[in-house]
C-alpha cells in the first residue's frame, strides 16, 4: 500500500475485503451523489474529510495514481490522489484500490438534469467540458476517455467548473500532436452522445436537449478556445502595445501566460508573437496572492473586478495611483468582511462564501439594470437577504 503523508486514518479500513463487502464491515461509509462508473466505488468519511475508493486491477490503480499525481503537479483540475493498494482477498484474487479525495461541493452531470434548481447550469456544462479539455491539452495531457460520466462539476459564480475524475487512460506528454487532440475530441463527442442518450432513455433529459447536438457544440467551443490560446500573430516593431493586449485577452479567458516569445520575421521588419499559456487559474491565483481568499476561477474574476474598481475609486479620491495590494486590503476590510458577516445565514445553509458574495454581485447587476443606475453593494445585499429569508 502507498499512502501520502497525512492520511494515516485510512489504514483502519478493511483493505482485505472486496469493496462490495465494505457495507457489512465498515462504519465509515457515506452515501454521496456519484456518476456512472464501470468500477465499484465507495465513499468513506473521517471527520471533515471524505475519500472515494475505487476498485480496479492493481496495475491500473497504480498507473492512475501516478497520472493523477502528474496532473496535480501541473495544477490541473482533477481529483486529488491519496494512495493506492494491491490486495489479495481470501479467495486468492488480487485487486487494486485507488483512493482520492472527494471533491467538495461537486456534483455529477446527472444532478444538473435531475434538480430543477440547477437547470440554469445545463447550458454552461458544455462550455465547462470544452474548457477542461483545452486546459488538459495545453498542458500536454491526452485524456483518452473524456465523458460527462468521468467529470465532476462545481458551481462557480453562475458558471460551472469541470474536473477530471477518471485518469485510467490518460497520458502526459510535453506537447500533444494535432492527431492526439483530434482523437481525444472524437472520443469526447462519442461519449457525450452516449451519456445524453442514457439520460434520454431514463426520461431525465429536457426535450430541448434532444433536438440539440451537444457534442458538436462542445467541439465548436473547444475549437474557438484552442484557436485563441494557440494563436501566433505578427506585429510591427512599433506595435509592442499589442503584447499586453494579447495577454489581457488570454487572462479574460482565465489563462495565465508563462512566456512571451518574439521572433524576427523575414527582413526583421516584423516580429512573430507567441504566448506560452500555462494554466487556467490566473484570477484565482491573483486573488489568493492579494487577499488569501480561495475561490473558483470565475468567482475570483468577479471578485478581482471589484478589487480593480476599488483601486480606481481610491486613485480618484487620492489623486494618485494606488497599488493593487493596497486596494485589495481596503476591499477585503470594507466590502468582503462586512458582507460575509451579513451572509452568515446563507453560508450556514450550505452556500460557499465566495459563491454567496458572487450571487450578491449578480443581484446587484440585476437591480442596477432595472434602476438604470448603480444601486450599490449595500442595497443589493439588503434586497438579496430579504429574498433569501422569504418563506420557500
Amino acid at each position: 500500500m502507498q499512502l501520502r503523508e497525512g492520511h494515516a486514518e485510512l489504514l483502519e479500513l478493511p483493505w482485505d475485503r472486496p469493496l462490495v463487502e465494505w457495507e457489512q464491515v465498515c462504519s465509515r461509509l457515506v452515501d454521496l451523489p456519484r456518476g456512472i462508473s464501470r468500477h465499484e466505488v465507495r465513499f468513506v468519511a473521517f471527520a471533515s474529510r471524505v475519500y472515494a475508493v475505487k476498485e480496479l486491477a492493481a496495475p491500473i490503480a497504480e498507473r492512475e495514481y501516478d497520472r493523477l499525481m502528474q496532473l496535480e503537479e501541473r495544477r490541473l483540475p482533477a481529483v486529488t490522489p491519496v494512495g493506492h493498494a494491491a490486495v489479495r482477498h481470501a479467495d486468492g484474487e488480487q485487486q487494486g484500490l485507488l483512493v482520492t479525495r472527494f471533491l467538495d461541493r461537486a456534483m455529477p452531470y446527472r444532478a444538473l438534469f435531475q434538480s430543477a434548481g440547477l437547470a440554469r447550469y445545463r447550458d454552461r456544462l458544455l462550455d465547462a467540458m470544452a474548457g477542461l479539455l483545452v486546459r488538459l491539452h495545453v498542458a500536454g495531457v491526452y485524456w483518452g476517455d473524456c465523458s460527462l460520466s468521468n467529470t465532476l462539476f462545481r458551481r462557480d459564480a453562475g458558471a460551472l467548473g469541470a474536473y477530471l475524475v477518471d485518469a485510467e487512460t490518460a497520458d502526459v506528454h510535453e506537447t500533444l500532436s494535432a492527431g492526439q487532440r483530434t482523437q481525444d475530441l472524437l472520443i469526447l463527442e462519442e461519449n457525450v452522445a452516449g451519456d445524453l442518450a442514457d439520460l434520454a432513455a431514463a426520461a431525465e433529459l429536457p426535450e430541448e436537449w434532444l433536438k440539440d447536438d451537444a457534442p458538436e457544440r462542445i467541439r465548436r467551443r473547444y475549437d474557438e478556445l484552442w484557436a485563441e490560446v494557440s494563436r501566433e500573430e505578427s506585429i510591427a516593431p512599433g506595435e509592442l502595445w499589442r503584447i499586453p493586449e494579447r495577454v489581457r485577452a488570454l487572462n479574460a479567458l482565465g489563462f495565465s501566460v508563462g512566456e512571451i516569445e518574439l521572433q524576427a520575421v523575414g527582413d526583421g521588419s516584423r516580429l512573430r508573437l507567441r504566448t506560452v499559456v500555462t494554466d487556467r487559474d490566473y484570477h484565482r491565483h491573483l486573488l489568493h496572492d492579494l487577499t488569501g481568499l480561495v475561490a473558483e476561477e470565475h468567482q475570483a474574476e468577479l471578485l478581482m473586478n471589484e478589487v480593480h474598481e476599488s483601486k480606481a475609486r481610491l486613485s480618484r479620491e487620492l489623486d494618485r495611483s494606488v497599488p493593487l495590494s493596497v486596494a485589495s486590503f481596503r476591499w477585503l476590510n470594507e466590502h468582503w468582511q462586512p458582507a460575509q458577516a451579513r451572509l452568515a445565514a446563507v453560508v450556514a445553509s450550505g452556500v460557499e462564501p465566495a459563491e454567496a458574495y458572487c450571487q450578491v454581485l449578480e443581484h446587484k447587476w440585476f437591480l442596477s439594470e432595472r434602476a438604470q443606475q448603480d444601486v450599490g453593494l449595500e442595497a443589493a445585499l439588503t434586497d438579496y437577504l430579504t429574498r433569501f429569508e422569504e418563506p420557500r
